[in-house]
Formats: structure tokens, C-alpha cells, sequence
């Protein structure tokens, strides 16, 4: 076995204390822990509390951010959808469709930039951004602050989290980024295996796992305890097209980066289909075959991406292994049924 699931199993079972037993004071200190994960850091300018990730919340599925009332966060990475939309693009206010998939929120705690291009360097930023979009929530920070400071119910609110009456668009991003580092999955069939359960995965996931280290080596790209390195490659995907999206060379104006996406996690992964960044490949079974034949050929290829030959069996396990790592915790957190007046 690789060093990297080696690594793997050793967190799993190092935590299974932790995930299990030492959560009690998770209020204190931070959220609870499922199985397999580590603590979550939250920035020092930026410390957990319950009652900021309960504002958080709330502003996460409340509309009332965009600019007409119909768009939250949570309507392009809503609990329903493992906190995306199902949708191979996004829609936003008048019905406007985005140009890429939205990816989970699931465990994004783990990583630092955010966006499939990496454009935004924390949570906090991120959460600012569909907010300005003019397809996504089609509003300005300013109108935003405008409004929240119009409904009376959310001053004590923003006080009780910040010790302060002030509402500001960072004391909205710090709220929304601080319930998102809430949304965690862990305590799947491979953490318990890992931990010691030998029942907890089929004989298929467990050869499966087998083939996910040794012969595809997708632990190259989907390591550690989340399944992702948070890195950048190109391995084709719409490359075909006659006017690519160009991804990390965006933000890099690096050519080298031309067609690179980060590569998100495998936490849950069954259930936030479609895939790739731009919702291209429906099932796990189109994304086998796609790595499979070595993605789409161009010439920022990511040098990971090489014709694996699997076989029919093996890819049934492979699918079975990322099947294995569907997760609890996530489903834990309640949509507001109300929201403050």
C-alpha cells in the first residue's frame, strides 16, 4: 500500500477517539468531528462560535441577499444536493445559467482557495463573490449591508456573534464562511474500515480501494484525508471545445495553467453528480472511463493522466471504493424554516 493510505489509515484510526468521544466539547472549541476528518482550523481573525455559525446559516439560505429575492447561497449548494445543485451549471437570478458546476461545500473547511479557478484565497472571500455576480445573485455588497440592516431581527443576531450591533459585508462573509466550515463529512463505510471495521466495506469497495492506489494511482491527485491535494490540473475535460474554459489561467495568466481545475474531493462523491467542473460526465461510471482512457489529449495534459486498461470488474470496484466514501455529519444541519423580520 502506498504511503499516502498508509498515512490515510493511520489518521482514521488515530481519530477514532476524537470523532467518536472527544466531540463533547466540540462546542467550546469548534464543530464536531466525524470519523476519519481533522479538527478544522478557523482563521485566527475569524474563531469559531455557535452562535456565528448560526447566523452564518441563516444567511446562507436567506434570499434576500441577491438582488431579487430569489437567489441564496444555499439554492446552488443546497443540503438536498450534498450541497450543490444537481445541475451541470448553476442558475441564478431571471434564470441566468453560470458557466460551470457548482461544487460541493462539503469539507471545504480543508482547503484554503476557493472556486474551481482558485480565485478566491479563503471562505470568507468566496462568500463575497456570487453576492456581486451579475448571474449568480446579481447584487452589490453595499445593498446587501443595506438590507440586512433594514430587518431588525438580524441586529441582535450579528451582536450575540461579533459583540457588535455593526453589520458590514466581512462580518457577512465571516458568518457565512463559518457555518460552511460546519458542513462536514466523515464516519463513511472506508473511515469505519479504516478504523479497524473490516465489515464495513464489501469485498468489491475493498478491491476497489486496491485499484485506486495501485493500478489508476488516483491517490496522486485525491489524497489525504479529504481526498483531494486543493491542486490545480488540466486533464482535458472540455478541451474538445472550440473555446475552452481556461480555468486556473485566469487567475495565473500562467499559459502552463491553460484548462487546469482544482481537484475537488471524493467525499460523497456518489451523491453530487454530474461531474467535472463543467457537469459534463454524468455518473461515476462515465467518470471511470474518462481517466480510463486517459482524459482528452492537449498539450497542458496533466502528467497524471495516462490510459489505465482497467477492466470491467475493476472498474465496477473502483466505482464501488468512491461509493465507500459517502459520509455522515452534513445531513445533521436543519434548513431555517424561518428567518429574522
Amino acid at each position: 500500500m502506498k504511503a499516502s493510505m498508509l498515512w490515510l489509515a493511520a489518521a482514521a484510526s488515530a481519530l477514532l477517539l476524537f470523532g467518536q468521544e472527544s466531540n463533547k466539547g466540540a462546542a467550546r472549541s469548534g464543530p464536531a468531528i466525524p470519523l476519519g476528518l481533522l479538527p478544522v482550523q478557523f482563521p485566527r481573525d475569524n474563531p469559531y462560535s455557535a452562535d456565528k455559525a448560526e447566523l452564518g446559516k441563516l444567511l446562507y439560505f436567506d434570499k434576500r441577499l441577491s438582488k431579487d429575492n430569489t437567489v441564496a447561497c444555499a439554492s446552488c449548494h443546497h443540503p438536498k444536493f450534498a450541497y450543490t445543485d444537481g445541475a451541470a451549471v448553476s442558475t441564478g437570478i431571471r434564470g441566468q445559467k453560470g458557466g460551470v458546476s457548482a461544487p460541493t461545500v462539503i469539507n471545504r473547511a480543508y482547503g484554503a482557495i476557493q472556486f474551481w479557478d482558485g480565485r478566491a484565497p479563503s471562505l470568507e472571500e468566496q462568500a463575497k463573490g456570487p453576492i456581486q455576480n451579475p448571474i449568480e445573485m446579481g447584487n452589490t455588497h453595499a445593498n446587501v449591508v443595506a438590507t440586512l440592516k433594514g430587518i431588525a431581527g438580524y441586529r441582535p443576531l450579528f451582536e450575540k456573534a461579533f459583540g457588535t450591533g455593526e453589520i458590514n459585508i466581512d462580518l457577512v462573509a465571516k458568518a457565512i464562511a463559518t457555518f460552511e466550515r460546519t458542513v462536514l463529512s466523515g464516519s463513511s463505510a472506508y473511515d469505519k474500515y479504516t478504523a479497524g471495521n473490516k465489515a464495513a466495506m464489501s469485498a468489491s469497495a475493498i478491491r476497489g480501494r486496491d485499484v485506486y492506489v495501485n493500478k489508476a494511482k488516483c491517490d496522486a491527485c485525491h489524497e489525504g484525508v479529504n481526498f483531494t491535494s486543493n491542486a490545480f490540473h488540466n486533464i482535458g475535460v472540455g478541451m474538445d471545445k472550440p473555446n475552452p474554459n481556461p480555468g486556473r489561467l485566469a487567475v495565473t495568466k500562467d499559459a502552463k495553467d491553460m484548462g487546469a481545475f482544482k481537484t475537488p474531493t471524493l467525499r460523497d462523491i456518489s451523491r453530487t453528480a454530474p461531474y467535472m467542473h463543467d457537469g459534463s460526465l454524468k455518473t461515476l461510471e462515465e467518470v471511470v472511463d474518462f481517466y480510463d482512457k486517459g482524459g482528452v489529449p492537449n498539450k497542458n495534459l496533466a502528467i497524471e493522466m495516462k490510459k489505465l486498461n482497467l477492466t470491467a470488474q475493476e472498474k465496477k470496484d473502483l466505482v464501488e471504493f468512491m461509493k465507500a466514501l459517502d459520509g455522515t455529519s452534513w445531513q445533521s444541519i436543519k434548513e431555517p424554516t424561518q428567518f429574522p423580520q
